[in-house]
């Protein structure tokens, strides 16, 4: 059980995402970087579709009402718990009483803070992701008390573990982002496509948990005709009249109106998603769907795996 005492940034609880209703227009939201999601899991033992509190950009103070163990993942982060400091990709003891801050540094925009047991709130359509656009669930504030379930682990047992992050996810300023081509690669000129496969790009300020809208060389299309709307995932990278990528985050629309060049491999996702405005520099490299799933396999089971 956690008391928020500040809050700052974007703070909600999220878990794998809102599945099977997309159909409805419902985005499936969850995590925005789902490799660290499910590691702050993994290291508590947790279930893994159990969630936790994502905050990005911004930064949380709060305190344990009770013994706890607590685990932070992502980037961009430090953590400290009572007199101490402590890195990411860690599990903490917190005695009742204690007060834990998330601090904001520089190299990542999000971070998984997760609890022993796992956090307890409503179930919105076989969800407890938040979704603000759509009015599901809320933004964490100040005064907010954070009820957690029973953990599966003696709590003396799940503290002071830590997770080989850099062996399975290079989180980089300067990441080389893994796609397969989407349906409408042909609606590009030969040269389009060379550009976005040669340049590089940064991350737009005007970016949200719905898409990240990219800055570099613009896109030639081959054609000026119109799409009409289709489905899109989390991932789809659309390019509208300015030729700039926008690349679909957790909260995107179900369908859209762009054309699309490519989609960002599942596997890729975590490493944009800690991308930096202005800082980081992001390149594209096309994969085949069965190099894409064969890596998506090997990183998500490690993910999983508990250190306990």
């Amino acid at each position: 059980m956690l008391e928020i005492l500040e809050v700052s940034g974007i703070a909600t609880l999220q878990d794998s995402g809102r599945r099977g209703w997309n159909k409805f227009g419902v985005p499936t939201s969850g995590a925005m970087d789902w490799f660290a999601y499910q590691a702050a899991n993994s290291l508590l033992n947790n279930p893994p579709n159990s969630s936790v509190i994502e905050l990005g950009l911004g930064e949380i103070t709060f305190r344990a009402l009770r013994n706890t163990v607590i685990s932070v993942t992502g980037a961009g982060y430090e953590v400290e718990n009572y007199i101490w400091t402590f890195p990411l990709w860690t599990t903490f003891y917190v005695r009742a009483g204690w007060t834990v801050r998330v601090k904001k540094t520089s190299g990542g925009n999000w971070t998984y803070i997760a609890i022993a047991g796992g956090f307890d709130s409503p179930i919105i359509m076989n969800s407890r992701s938040a979704y603000l656009r759509g009015g599901i669930g809320s933004a964490l504030k100040t005064g907010d008390v954070l009820q957690a379930f029973a953990p599966t682990t003696d709590l003396l047992k799940l503290a002071a573990h830590d997770f080989p992050v850099n062996k399975f996810m290079p989180y980089s300023q300067t990441p080389t982002i893994e796609v397969i081509p989407a349906p409408q690669a042909d609606w590009f000129t030969p040269a389009g496509i060379r550009t976005f496969y040669e340049s590089e790009y940064t991350l737009s300020p005007s970016f949200d948990r719905m898409g990240y809208r990219l800055q570099g060389s613009s896109i030639e299309k081959a054609s000026t005709k119109e799409l009409i709307s289709e489905g899109m995932t989390m991932g789809s990278i659309q390019i509208p009249a300015d030729g700039q990528p926008i690349v679909m985050m957790a909260d995107a629309p179900t369908a859209g109106g762009y054309p699309k060049i490519a989609n960002v491999a599942r596997s890729s996702l975590p490493l944009l998603a800690q991308c930096e405005v202005g800082v980081s520099r992001i390149r594209f490299r096309e994969t085949e769907v069965e190099e894409a799933q064969e890596k998506l396999h090997v990183i998500a089971s490690k993910a999983k795996q508990s250190p306990h």
